[in-house]
């Protein structure tokens, strides 16, 4: 059993192909909303279960994080997209953990050989994804500083009569491409590695000898939704700071 670079299909939906890492995006939205709906109905002014406490502590982490590096205004819009990310890519990166993630699943034959496809696999160890979460990361990042700053202050960043400063423009919009590959490849890399070293060591030693993989998978699942979150988070607010616009 070996880990292919790109998600395997399971189904065909019409002309649309469903793939593993699909049906697993699905799940954990459902699994997050559901875990939202539940928790909304046991808020009270003096929470006493453990799961809403955990839960606004999170909340309240992440608000007086975003509170620390812009201001209280900012905080409020830029909260619910940052929280939304960081949330769903550590739920993502921690089911990708439970048993029967790729071993669960059939076989087929592509081009004479018999191939297995695992039913289930770790959202982000799909590039399709992780560049889907890079481009709405940078894409809401220059929504929010054209709303902030005004259209023409927001072009006066990368364009300018000045030849220096319009040289200086143009790194800045190449640096706007990178960042998506940069938030993308990351992301991406660090969990299809550790799923693949999982899978290997898995299928080598069935007991014990992977737990401690699991343990570092565990810390890597985290750091990763932290580094996303917190580079969105910069970035958001380095585009909507009106002293760094002029």
């Amino acid at each position: 059993m070996e880990i292919t670079l790109f998600a395997e299909k399971i189904i065909w939906f019409g002309p649309l192909p469903i793939t593993n890492t699909l049906v697993t995006t699905l799940i954990t939205t459902l699994i997050l909303s559901l875990f939202a709906i539940i928790i909304s109905k046991k808020i009270s002014l003096v929470p006493t279960n453990k799961l809403v406490l955990a839960s606004e502590l999170v909340i309240e982490t992440i608000f007086s994080t975003i509170e620390d590096l812009g201001d209280e205004k900012r905080a409020k819009k830029f909260f619910p997209l940052i929280a939304t990310f960081f949330i769903f890519i550590l739920a993502a990166n921690y089911i990708g953990l439970l048993p029967g993630f790729n071993t669960i699943g059939f076989h087929e034959f592509h081009h004479g050989e018999k191939v297995f496809v695992p039913l289930l696999r770790s959202v982000n160890s799909d590039l399709n994804v992780t560049l889907s979460l890079a481009l709405i990361s940078v894409g809401m990042t220059h929504f929010y500083s054209i709303s902030s700053l005004g259209i023409g202050s927001y072009l006066k960043r990368y364009f300018s009569l000045n030849p220096v400063n319009l040289f200086v423009g143009l790194l800045e919009i190449i640096a706007e491409f990178t960042k998506i590959l940069s938030l993308s490849f990351r992301l991406f890399g660090n969990i299809f590695a550790g799923e693949a070293l999982l899978v290997t060591i898995s299928s080598l030693f069935a007991f014990i000898l992977p737990l401690p993989f699991m343990f570092l998978e565990i810390i890597v699942g985290f750091v990763q939704a932290v580094i996303f979150m917190m580079l969105t988070l910069v970035f958001m607010v380095i585009l909507t700071d009106k002293k760094l616009a002029h």
